[in-house]
């Protein structure tokens, strides 16, 4: 026999179970002998509401806790609620049921189930004291005293729900529940007095809450008549405001006359285009009709005050000394040929034509080359003024193109006003990190920037907020960016592409002693002779505490190593030389992150190749390694691959198997054993057509038993002739390839136009073998 838990009341007697569909409220207590509508919409209520009519017409009600959640569990609701009989069932048009419910008794609930498409509740009642005779009606009168003083200051309360609570004072329990249904209380509030179930206590309560009621109610009124005293007091001003002006109107002297003169004057003073001086003077026009304090004057006035201010026609005077610029270009960066010689054609261009349309440059390479900074040099170098707006994670067009003048807080776009803090329409302009914009329902800005940045077009530059053209073709725009292939093709087709790919070791040792050093000492408050860096120690930082394309990381680590020496000058009180060597650099940097060279110390394996890959932030090092196992075949390919990589994969496996019997190799050996190609440090994003030769080579490594030397690196796809193709991102590569000691780089035949680009002092220490078909690869690889 199963034995069922009794639920005992406070005062000992056994409470009886009871079972009804459960109605979650929201925002509403329902209490016990109050009628009130409830409109129901989620399917489970309406489904209770269903079960209810089809049986008794009793339902359980109780408030959701919060009224956000749809789905609703016993932690969800308050466990007491109400039981209530339904008198009238509507339902609606929209899907929703309107049911009209009167509440019963009040109910604890035990246990909550959902059952067939709707919850249903176990409960017991609520027990209430009875007060004593005397207790009761002086707990009645005490209520309806500070109920009728609400009424009386609120005016919310009709005289005949005044008349009712009369014949209700036999019932102390309906008496304080029917006033607690007419007060705006709080929901949870309500719920507390609907959990009271001692009388006495209610009361207490609800007189409590009463008595808050009232006061925030005459605080609110105390607010609400002082902001109409203000109101008033405003209205009083201006229409006195307005009374005075139309006197002095009278006797001939306007308020905004001076004003108004200033900007004439300045109208005057200003050289504009045509359109623009037009458009300001048809402003000014509307702006003497309008009230001085009207919104409309304000946005009227801001508008006149940018067309006054931009610089239509000042210009800088650009410099025309060929040879001073170079000399600048060069004080402020080491290497970087191409671009310098760009820069420097594009004067001499303007040296015999006098005016020329401003080229759009392009300048794409790692983070830490020197972008920025070189576009800083240019402006440097011309003699005109340098203005600078990121673009990283600028995703609404009005940033580019302005706001319309909807509303008063409408502004230019960035490209205007940055012109207009610089104060001339000539200036050296840098869109920094072109490639990070985004896209969103606000617009696109890269579609945005077309006309900006378009040679043709950028003459008749309009701007949203101005809506009159505006010449930028004045300015020489520089972009920069990390990678080509995030900048949308119609903004990419519109610039000028300049490459920097990064730096070699050689070329870092001489801007860090020539650059780095001597900046990174000022800025530490250190003079020449406080600190020396040997050339050893240099070559320790690059190797050991950097690894990166550019040189932001190694100005970091020099910048570390002479705070520490600043911080023992400023201890010891006492300045002295310090020589920086190797032994210095571990001291003050610590153990170094990066081995020296990550080939130094391994074997030549079988089935271990090394690749090159071509990331955002410059060149990687790429080990395939090829395993074989006892299988049926099977080509498993993992690590963090692209699409085209794992096709490059099976291109491999296909060729070895097409010339097995050339290559010594057993012909039906895909049958007995499954291929396994991984490639390590798989966080790291590859690029896709570049390994295709270095998995063939890894793949014939394992099968034919020959290792493949460690000091070698190669890069190149296959076909599944065997012919191999050119890739792209050379310099990055070989560069990496030179930081980790390797002596040999297999390309292919086709690359052999991008090694002009190499510096000659790499490839004096690193051998190019070039390498039309696959057999070469093999034949220079396998040992």
């Amino acid at each position: 026999m199963i034995k069922l838990p009794k639920f005992l009341h406070p005062d000992g007697s056994e409470s009886v179970k009871k079972q009804l569909p459960l109605l979650p409220l929201r925002d509403m207590v329902l209490f016990p002998s109050i009628i009130t509508s409830v409109f129901v919409g989620r399917d489970k209520s309406i489904k209770a509401l269903s079960e209810a009519m089809a049986a008794d017409k009793k339902i359980f009600l109780t408030t959701q806790k919060d009224p956000e959640v749809l789905k609703p569990n016993i932690n969800d609701v308050f466990q007491v609620g109400t039981e209530a009989k339904i008198t009238q069932l509507l339902r609606l048009p929209d899907g929703t049921v309107k049911a009209l419910v009167e509440g019963c008794q009040r109910g604890k609930i035990v246990k909550l189930a959902d059952e067939d498409g709707f919850l249903n509740v176990e409960y017991i009642d609520v027990l209430e004291t009875v007060l004593p005779q005397n207790a009761r009606e002086a707990a009645i009168r005490t209520v309806t005293e500070a109920f009728e003083h609400y009424a009386k200051l609120s005016g919310a309360v009709a005289q005949s729900f005044l008349k009712t609570l009369e014949s209700l004072a036999a019932s102390e329990s309906r008496y304080a529940d029917t006033i607690a249904a007419q007060m705006p209380f709080k929901v949870f509030d309500k719920q507390k007095l609907l959990e009271c179930g001692n009388i006495d206590d209610r009361f207490l309560l609800l007189l409590k809450l009463i008595q808050e009621e009232t006061e925030v109610f005459t605080m609110s009124q105390k607010i609400k008549g002082r902001v109409k005293e203000q109101m008033e007091t405003l209205q009083k001003k201006h229409y006195l405001n307005e009374q005075m002006l139309a006197i002095k109107k009278e006797m001939g002297e306007d308020g905004n006359a001076s004003e108004f003169q200033d900007i004439e004057n300045r109208i005057k003073k200003k050289r504009m285009s045509k359109e623009a001086a037009s458009v300001v003077r048809r402003e000014l026009g509307k702006l003497k009709m309008m009230p001085p304090m009207s919104s409309e004057a304000t946005v009227v006035r801001n508008y006149i005050d940018w067309l006054i201010s931009l610089p239509w026609f000042r210009k800088n005077r650009s410099k025309t000394d060929l040879k001073k610029a170079e000399q600048i270009l060069n004080q402020d960066h080491y290497g970087l040929e191409k671009p310098k010689e760009r820069i420097l054609e594009y004067l001499a261009v303007q040296i015999l034509v006098k005016k020329i349309k401003g080229p759009i440059l392009c300048l794409v390479g790692p983070p830490g080359v020197g972008k920025t900074s070189l576009a800083k040099s240019v402006a440097r170098a011309t003699g005109r003024a340098f203005a600078r707006i990121s673009l990283g994670g600028v995703r609404d067009e009005a940033e580019i193109r302005g706001h319309r003048r909807t509303y008063v807080g409408a502004m230019p776009g960035k490209i205007i006003q940055t012109l207009k803090k610089i104060g001339y329409n000539n200036p050296v302009f840098c869109l920094d990190e072109i490639d990070k914009m985004t896209a969103d329902f606000r617009g696109d800005p890269s579609s945005a920037l077309l006309e900006a940045l378009d040679p043709e077009q950028n003459k008749n530059f309009n701007d949203h907020y101005l809506e009159v053209d505006y010449d930028l073709s004045q300015v020489l725009f520089i972009t920069t960016a990390n990678t080509l292939y995030d900048i949308p093709a119609p903004l990419r087709d519109r610039m000028e592409i300049i490459r920097i790919p990064g730096y070699t070791e050689y070329e870092k040792e001489k801007i860090a002693t020539g650059f780095l050093v001597p900046k990174q000492l000022r800025e530490n408050g250190l003079s020449n002779t406080d600190a020396i860096f040997s050339k050893n120690a240099i070559h320790t930082i690059i190797k050991q505490y950097t690894k990166e394309a550019g040189v932001r990381n190694l100005e970091r680590e020099i910048s570390s190593v002479l705070r520490k020496i600043a911080k023992e000058i400023v201890q010891t009180n006492t300045r002295k030389r310090h020589k920086i060597s190797t032994t210095m650099v571990l001291k003050y940097l610590g153990q170094p992150p990066f081995r020296d060279s990550i080939l130094e110390k391994e074997d030549n394996r079988t089935g271990i190749v090394t690749g090159l890959a071509w990331t955002q932030a410059g060149g990687e090092l790429l080990t395939i390694e090829v395993v074989t196992m006892p299988g049926k075949g099977n080509v498993m390919v993992t690590g963090k691959l692209g699409e085209v990589m794992k096709e490059s994969s099976q291109a491999a496996v296909s060729y070895v198997r097409s010339r097995s019997k050339e290559l010594n190799i057993k012909e039906n050996f895909y049958k007995n054993l499954d291929i396994h190609i991984h490639v390590p440090e798989g966080a790291i994003p590859k690029d896709g057509p570049s390994a295709g030769i270095s998995m063939c080579t890894a793949v014939v490594s394992v099968l034919t038993g020959k290792p493949v030397s460690r000091k070698i690196a190669m890069t190149g796809e296959i076909t599944l002739r065997g012919r191999v193709l050119p890739v792209g991102g050379l310099k990055e590569k070989l560069l990496a390839a030179h930081a980790n000691g390797i002596e040999k780089v297999i390309v292919s035949t086709e690359n052999q136009k991008d090694i002009k680009e190499i510096p000659k002092s790499m490839l004096k220490q690193m051998e190019i073998v070039y390498a039309e078909d696959m057999s070469q690869v093999l034949e220079t690889a396998l040992l």
